[in-house]
């Protein structure tokens, strides 16, 4: 049996023994219960349930698996499910993995467990587990009310012997309570006489085995490093850097394996340590070093402090920042804050440290450590200004082991970044928009958190309050966005560089390989590949009909020629409200004089006033490619008239509503008139460009040849409504933030539900999209991906995407005007706008040719996958590539 865990101090008994009381408890045993019972006394462990009722999932939780042959699962999953009032620890059969890798098991979603067994630990006394071997997600059941979490309390994994849990998504962030939230600062007397100094130490560390106890600040922290292999046997394999200093200088001292829980959280910066019993090794030449915000500041690299749990055991107190003497000559942390209309001018890799109002976040994303491996980085980017310019700063900001930040960051907070990067290349057009990246060592804080950090007293940062009091809410909450589809950076101007350090062979896709690519992507996954091929078809679809397409099933859109004035109603109840309101009323004191507590909810109630559009239900469409691609080619009317070049070019010979008897007579005309060739061929132009922009389709003379004998046809060009940036609602604020952070762990049911869906939240990247069909270029297969023009008319930095002018028919595409209105007369369907003629001819200059197109893929959980285009390279001769 298991034995209670040092780490823990309590019974962490197996779930067998605690099934057992809980059944002699209760007096009668749940479904789960019974069915795992009748599992494990079966003689082959095994059961297929005869009609299992549905039941809940409230966790997923994630661990290293055991050593095994190559090719096998790197991490495990306890699954705990919830049937009535009772829970039950289940471990997955690694075969599901798949299910919890894409989000189709998760927290909060109900399935039917249709077959289960029972495995025994072999290397354990008395213990085993219930196995989740086939199971059926219950969609019919989603909308059930989910039963509370009960109290978990510290859990093992079930299977081997893994001391924690790790978080669901990716390794850098502390998860379960095995992480201390704040350890105990403690009142002591301070012997002076008994420190030695970092530089005192570099200089006699050879010559000692006993080191005298040190006296610190910490200047610099890094995110957590997991280091866990299934052949390493380390019970907490963490390590965690900081830069600590003393009136000497500053060194390196590294945090090792158990006591990364036990003090990780409570080493924040500036905080003064006192370290007794402590290691010194020669410092490992290769870890990432964060500039010193004090450039004068000695530093010793030769050298680093090591704290372990053992060899010896090393003892760390905090000393409360109301006991640190001045005499005692520690340095004050300091910052290299950075206003935006400085950034402009600084070098590439620059360190600085940055503050600024938030005026879009972005979704979270994971992007693949090593190819085919199981581990993720997790990002999102995120804009704030500062007052300095008319631009934003551009944050990509990765995971830094502050989940409880880096998910509850959004729209109308104060963010501070610190040790942030920059990134510019200088080999491009210099206009391209520059951006900041987080480096090892950055730490991000949002409202909520600023109380009592060092950077509070920086000179910028007062000016930065000082700015926001001239602000005005209404104004900056109009400019809000959150979520979606972002396509930054942007590839490179010249494909060559694109492929810079890897060989075009190995960059290059096949398109039939991209079905294989995206069934490959785990959850929230985000891939960029490119493929060659030739522009083929072109289509636009107006966002009324992004929900039906997407879902296929009835949606509700607001009609706008009711909700308008609903809506400006709202608009002139919260100017009114407003007036004289400014940022620092909800912010400003919370930044400085807050006496909430980190993680306390703050905000006051939103002071804009919300009302509930009038909605009208839209007519049911199939979401099939063929029924999407004919409800946008619309029959035209008596007064258009396409030659047999046009017509083929806009695939109006594939409908039956055509009047035949005009078609007739044109072509009687046409015959009589006797025109020349070049005449013809002008006029073919001519009416292809006006009936491009009649029926909003284009397409080559070459798809309409191909495009009936392909051997595989790819429909990836559906736009979900999460790939649509939205304008941010700052009372629905916490349903906002859900939708765009990863699925939790464990399910936590709020206390307040909202009714929304996120199609209610207005849309901030225009009036639609477009569908390109691209044929690959030995014309057998072809692929539909989406080209989302992204733009925001109340911020237009926010989508800003300068280097999109050298790509002339996305370019084309991106200038959709708020001003042009769909057509909704003339035999047209609603909602199809005409394509521009500037539109037309970049796509017939491309007819036929080879291009490289870059596609931006993303994993948006269950079968939802998203495909844009995001950029096309032109082939000019063999070797050279160039951009359009």
């Amino acid at each position: 049996m298991q034995d209670s865990t040092p780490e823990s101090g309590g019974s962490a008994r197996p779930d067998e023994e605690r099934r057992e009381e809980a059944v002699a408890e209760s007096g009668s045993a749940s479904w789960l219960q019974r069915v795992f019972e009748e599992a494990r006394g079966d003689s082959q462990l095994s059961v297929l349930p005869a009609e299992p009722p549905p039941v809940t999932v409230v966790a997923v939780e994630r661990y290293l698996a055991e050593a095994q042959s190559a090719g096998a699962a790197q991490y495990w999953y306890d699954v705990t499910l919830a049937s009535g009032a009772h829970q039950e620890r289940c471990y997955l059969a690694p075969r599901l993995n798949g299910l919890v890798q894409r989000a189709h098991l998760h927290a909060g979603v109900r399935l039917r467990l249709t077959r289960c067994s029972y495995r025994y630990e072999e290397k354990r006394l008395n213990y085993g587990f219930p196995c989740l071997e086939e199971l059926e997600l219950d969609l019919a059941c989603s909308d059930e009310p989910t039963p509370a979490a009960l109290p978990r309390g510290r859990l093992l994994p079930l299977r081997g012997d893994k001391k924690h849990y790790l978080p669901l998504w990716n390794n850098e962030d502390p998860y379960g309570d095995v992480w201390v939230a704040v350890k105990p600062q403690a009142k002591v007397n301070v012997n002076v006489s008994k420190l030695i100094s970092l530089g005192q130490l570099e200089m006699t560390w050879r010559s000692r085995v006993h080191y005298h106890p040190l006296l610190v600040r910490v200047l610099h922290k890094s995110r957590l490093r997991y280091y866990g292999r299934p052949e390493k046997k380390v019970d907490m394999p963490y390590q965690a850097y900081f830069e600590v200093a003393d009136g000497s200088g500053m060194m390196s001292m590294v945090l090792w394996n158990s006591l990364c829980p036990e003090w990780y959280n409570s080493m924040k910066v500036g905080t003064v340590l006192l370290l007794e019993q402590y290691a010194v090794k020669t410092s490992y030449p290769f870890k990432t070093k964060p500039t010193p915000g004090d450039s004068q500041m000695k530093r010793f690299s030769t050298i680093e402090i090591s704290l372990n749990v053992r060899d010896p055991s090393t003892k760390i107190t905090i000393i409360p920042e109301e006991m640190v003497k001045p005499e005692w000559g520690l340095p004050e942390v300091k910052y290299r804050f950075i206003t935006r209309s400085e950034l402009d001018g600084l070098p590439n890799n620059h360190s600085c440290d940055v503050i600024g109002l938030v005026t879009f976040v972005g979704r979270a994303e994971r992007t693949r450590k090593k190819e085919h491996g199981e581990d993720f980085w997790l990002y999102r980017w995120a804009h704030a200004i500062d007052g300095t310019s008319d631009q934003p700063f551009i944050l990509e900001l990765f995971a830094s082991s502050q989940p409880e930040v880096f998910e509850n960051i959004h729209p109308m907070t104060y963010l501070v970044c610190t040790q942030m990067r920059v990134v510019r290349d200088l080999t491009e057009n210099l206009s391209i928009t520059v951006y900041l990246t987080t480096s090892n060592e950055s730490q991000i804080f949002i409202t909520g958190w600023h109380r009592g950090q060092p950077y509070t007293k920086d000179t910028k940062v007062r000016n930065f309050i000082q700015w926001t009091k001239t602000q005005n809410e209404v104004d900056q909450m109009e400019k809000a966005v959150i979520g979606g589809y972002y396509p930054f950076p942007r590839p490179p101007n010249n494909f060559l560089k694109y492929c810079k350090n890897n060989k075009v062979e190995s960059v290059l896709k096949a398109i039939g390989e991209t079905g294989k690519e995206i069934e490959d992507l785990h959850y929230r996954e985000h891939k960029r590949i490119a493929v060659q091929g030739i522009i083929s078809s072109i289509r636009y679809v107006s966002c009324s009909n992004v929900a039906e397409e997407a879902s296929g099933v009835e949606v509700a859109q607001e009609d706008n020629s009711q909700s308008l004035e609903s809506s400006a109603a709202s608009k002139e109840d919260s100017v009114h409200k407003e007036k004289g309101t400014n940022l620092q009323n909800r912010e400003v004191k919370s930044f400085l004089e807050s006496q909430y507590t980190p993680g306390e909810k703050h905000h006051h109630q939103a002071l804009l006033s919300q009302k509930t559009s009038v909605k009208r239900k839209m007519p049911h469409r199939l979401d099939t490619d063929a029924q999407q691609r004919s409800a946008s080619v619309t029959p035209v009317s008596s007064h258009h008239y396409f030659t047999r070049s046009a017509r083929r070019k806009l695939g109006l010979d594939e409908f039956q509503h055509e009047d035949t008897v005009q078609d007739k007579n044109r072509q009687t005309l046409s015959d009589s008139s006797q025109h020349s060739t070049d005449q013809e061929e002008m006029s073919d132009i001519l009416e292809t460009e006006e009936a491009g922009r009649a029926c909003g389709l284009w397409q080559s003379d070459l798809w309409a040849q191909v495009k009936d004998k392909l051997m595989k046809y790819l429909h990836h060009s559906t736009v979900f409504p999460e790939s649509i940036p939205r304008k941010f609602d700052y009372a629905h604020r916490d349903f906002l933030m859900q939708q765009y952070n990863l699925h939790a762990a464990v399910h936590q049911p709020k206390e307040t539900r909202t009714h929304k869906n996120i199609s209610d939240f207005k849309s901030a990247s225009g009036l639609g999209y477009y569908e390109v069909t691209i044929l690959g270029i030995n014309h057998d297969v072809a692929i539909d991906v989406a080209f989302l023009p992204l733009f925001c008319p109340d911020d237009p930095h926010l989508f800003q995407l300068e280097d999109i002018e050298n790509d002339t028919l996305l370019s084309c595409m991106s200038c959709i005007s708020a001003s042009q209105q769909p057509a909704s007369s003339n035999g047209r369907l609603p909602g199809v706008f005409p394509l521009s003629d500037e539109i037309v001819k970049a796509a017939m200059d491309l007819d036929g040719k080879h291009v490289v197109c870059i596609l931006d893929i993303c994993h948006l959980g269950g079968d939802k996958v998203e495909v844009f285009l995001s950029k096309i390279y032109k082939t000019v001769e063999p070797n050279v590539l160039d951009a359009v």
